[in-house]
């Protein structure tokens, strides 16, 4: 069993693990975190099949879990949205995604989300501007439905998030307006949906409209996007 420093005093234990090397001179050890990575040299050549899969299961089995509990600590075990307190309920959410280059699992890349303001975040349904104001996208303020969207995201519009204590734990700035750039653009293709469908405008095969060689709308000549979705 592994106990792996979360913060002063707080462990999370990994288990099954692994000692593949050992060297004394730097006190270290390299740690297997599954059966199959046990297998994968240390320090000779890996085949690329090999080293996506070991990087797939270090971040399964270690970055995210340490993640999430960084971030959930950071935010006092609250959604920074909603400030719902169920910790089972929350999620650490990713403001530059985890597969991008720059998604490291850092607390200033986090955000302690609630499942359904985590699941709108990501898709674009909502976004945070760079003064940490939550901006709904105009669409979505539109909709009538029941009272989760009233209540749960159409009044989440212009609400500041709760920021962490600790200003070293706070969203970084350029990461934060790097993902607000992304949502900005889910909303011009939100935007150009509904006009083009009210007005009978379609695309091939029933999509609202596509974006000629400069990125902008065969249509409208919004330059926005580089495409527009179905």
């Amino acid at each position: 069993m592994w106990f792996f420093g979360v913060q002063q005093g707080l462990y999370l234990p990994f288990f099954p693990v692994w000692i593949v090397a050992v060297d004394e001179g730097q006190s270290r050890v390299a740690v297997a975190l599954d059966e199959a990575q046990r297998h994968v040299p240390v320090d000779g050549p890996v085949s690329l099949i090999e080293r996506r899969y070991s990087e797939r299961i270090t971040r399964q089995r270690l970055h995210q879990p340490v993640f999430r509990q960084r971030v959930i600590q950071a935010y006092e075990t609250s959604c920074a949205m909603c400030r719902l307190r169920h910790r089972s309920l929350l999620d650490a959410a990713h403001i530059i995604p985890d597969r991008d280059v720059r998604g490291v699992p850092a607390i200033s890349n986090g955000l302690a989300l609630c499942k359904i303001h985590h699941a709108a975040y990501d898709q674009n349904i909502l976004g945070i501007r760079s003064d940490y104001t939550i901006e709904v996208r105009s669409d979505i303020l539109r909709e009538i439905d029941g009272p989760m969207l009233k209540h749960g995201l159409q009044e989440m519009n212009n609400i500041p998030l709760v920021l962490p204590r600790r200003r070293m734990d706070r969203p970084a700035p350029e990461l934060v307006e790097e993902r607000y750039e992304r949502f900005r653009g889910a909303v011009w293709a939100a935007a150009c949906f509904t006009v083009h469908i009210e007005a009978g405008l379609t695309g091939p095969s029933g999509r609202s409209c596509q974006a000629d060689a400069w990125g902008r709308c065969a249509h409208c000549g919004r330059g926005e996007l580089i495409a527009f979705i179905i």
